[in-house]
């Protein structure tokens, strides 16, 4: 069906062509004696028809491929980017209608024929780029015109919360698990946004070969249908992308700029590219840390030295829950269980790490 439009279009181009040109051309090439009826308009219509009629034969079928590849980009692309793009390509066009209306006026050639081309091309390419690269901004922008016009009618203070109700989820915090008992919980409110891209990379980790990543990315899938389907938080999937950019993560920072939101992870350089380009982010081991017992310096505390460490002379032990104790002069009781005195503590993003040194050798000073 498609060929024999592309063909009819064709014998319609070509008919108007010959209508108007083919005899003129007759004319001018000076056949001899030619009937009248060969001379007219219609049937120079007719010449043009047949002739482009047959050149169909050679070029339908490329044409009709680049269609159809065409059609498969736009299906396949989201309804939010053909929307945008379109849009911003009949504002092109609108902005180089008005731009070419006084340049027909001017009776230089170039000026008045090829510039307006030229510049309907142009803008109409340059529209469609704006509509499709801003779509997440355009939209962001309505949506919190929207907002803001619904408070304003019910008479209530404008306080703009979108960038506290959306949290944006990263790979490394949903493998985790520990978002799904957070959310169970209650303590954390909003809507959860979880990216297609974050989706993508996390079917890429569970079809991995490697064992461990295999598991860790179906635990990871495990955690967001249990988040979707057995918690009553809201959840919403972003089906934009940022093509340009290559990393997730900085898509995730480019997605939480342009929605107002904040990032949620456990990724520590995650979180410090989020604190130096000014997105805010919450972090699950800052959470974690925060709700950890407190140990303070000169506590007393048994515990049992498991390894060396990194230092000479040192030894590592570890609370129940996790907490690494670095056991100064320690080295010698690895295997035993010992009671040791806090001598200092170390909190970052990475977690707490305790600084502690053997009892025995302070009553032994």
């Amino acid at each position: 069906m498609l060929k024999r439009i592309v063909q009819l279009f064709f014998i319609l181009v070509g008919g108007t062509l010959g209508y108007i040109y083919v005899p003129d051309l007759i004319r001018l090439v000076n056949f001899g004696n030619l009937p009248d009826w060969f001379m007219g308009s219609y049937a120079g219509a007719v010449i043009g028809a047949l002739i482009l009629f047959l050149t169909t034969f050679w070029v339908t079928d490329y044409i009709v491929d680049l269609i159809r590849l065409v059609e498969e980009k736009i299906v396949k692309a989201p309804a939010t980017d053909v929307l945008f793009g379109t849009m911003g390509l009949i504002f092109g066009l609108l902005v180089a209608f008005l731009i070419v209306l006084p340049l027909n006026r001017i009776e230089f050639p170039l000026i008045s024929t090829v510039l307006p081309i030229f510049l309907t091309f142009v803008l109409g390419y340059l529209g469609f780029q704006v509509g499709f690269k801003k779509r997440d901004e355009l939209i962001n922008l309505f949506s919190i015109s929207n907002r803001l016009g619904k408070k304003k009618e019910t008479d209530e203070p404008v306080v703009e919360r979108h960038g506290v109700e959306l949290k944006i989820l990263d790979t490394s915090v949903i493998i985790d698990g520990r978002i799904a008992d957070i959310c169970q919980t209650g303590f954390l409110e909003g809507t959860l946004v979880i990216p297609e891209f974050v989706l993508e990379e996390l079917q890429h980790i569970a079809d991995s070969s490697d064992v461990l990543k295999r598991n860790r990315g179906r635990r990871g899938l495990d955690i967001l249908n249990k988040i979707q389907k057995e918690l009553s938080i809201k959840v919403e999937i972003y089906e934009g992308d940022f093509e340009e950019i290559q990393e997730v993560d900085s898509k995730l920072v480019k997605l939480a700029k342009v929605v107002n939101g904040l990032v949620v992870t456990n990724d520590f350089n995650l979180n410090k590219v989020c604190e130096l380009q000014g997105v805010p982010v919450l972090n699950i081991n800052d959470l974690a840390n925060a709700v950890k017992p407190i140990v303070l310096p000169g506590e007393e505390l048994n515990v049992q030295v498991i390894k060396d460490g990194k230092e000479y002379n040192q030894g590592v032990a570890y609370l129940d829950d996790g907490t690494m104790i670095v056991v100064e002069g320690g080295r010698d009781y690895i295997g035993k269980q010992i009671d040791v005195l806090v001598t200092s503590v170390l909190q970052t993003s990475a977690g707490r790490m305790i600084f502690a040194k053997p009892k025995l050798l302070e009553k032994a000073l």
